[in-house]
């Protein structure tokens, strides 16, 4: 077939197209749903608590993962400054993923165990306070702003049913695990959640 024919014919060359980005997703992506090393859990990784899941929605809710991306990728520059690169195993049950795909701020995949806790307030409150050159907006009203762990059940059993293993008694003492807590305690625990389980060789 010549290419003057292909050119020429609009209809003929959209299939052509559809024909060839078929094939070449599907030696792409079809394999990884058969590897291991994609569809299962990092050894010894555990459902987020109650408090960490909930800081995951505050995350999300104030538009963290536009500048904070939680994907550290295999390049010695990378590793050098923020530890182990990511593996497909930490991100198995995040629903949606937050690798982010842009970074004004820091990358957060090893952030867990970084700083203290006290350290993580002091910048959510007001980030120019511990780092006077960030552009990062402050978030006082996380300190104001309680949970009542109405919808955090409702939330691991959906989970649940997407593969986390949340057993019964996780999801039973969930209300009772965040009813009190802040917006700021919750955003805390998950970011000193954030990739704990492998270690960086640095």
């Amino acid at each position: 077939m010549k290419h003057d024919t292909i050119e020429k014919n609009i209809g003929l060359m959209a299939l052509l197209m559809v024909v060839a980005v078929s094939i070449g997703g599907l030696t792409q992506i079809v394999p990884l749903f058969f590897q291991d090393v994609t569809n299962n859990p990092v050894e010894g990784m555990k459902p987020r608590s109650a408090l960490e899941l909930e800081g995951r929605d505050i995350y999300i809710a104030n538009g963290c993962v536009g500048c904070h991306s939680q994907m550290i990728r295999p390049f010695r520059a990378e590793t050098e400054r923020y530890g182990h690169y990511s593996v497909a195993g930490e991100s198995v049950w995040d629903h949606p993923f937050l690798w982010g795909s842009k970074r004004t701020g820091p990358d957060l995949a090893r952030v867990g165990g970084r700083y203290s806790d006290d350290w993580h307030r002091a910048h959510l409150y007001n980030p120019r306070n511990v780092v006077p050159e960030s552009i990062m907006p402050a978030y006082p009203f996380l300190v104001e702003r309680t949970l009542d762990g109405k919808e955090t059940a409702k939330k691991m059993e959906v989970l649940r049913t997407l593969g986390v293993p949340y057993t019964d008694a996780d999801i039973a003492g969930a209300k009772e695990a965040v009813k009190g807590k802040t917006e700021m305690d919750a955003l805390v625990a998950y970011l000193q959640g954030l990739g704990t389980l492998i270690k960086s060789k640095r």
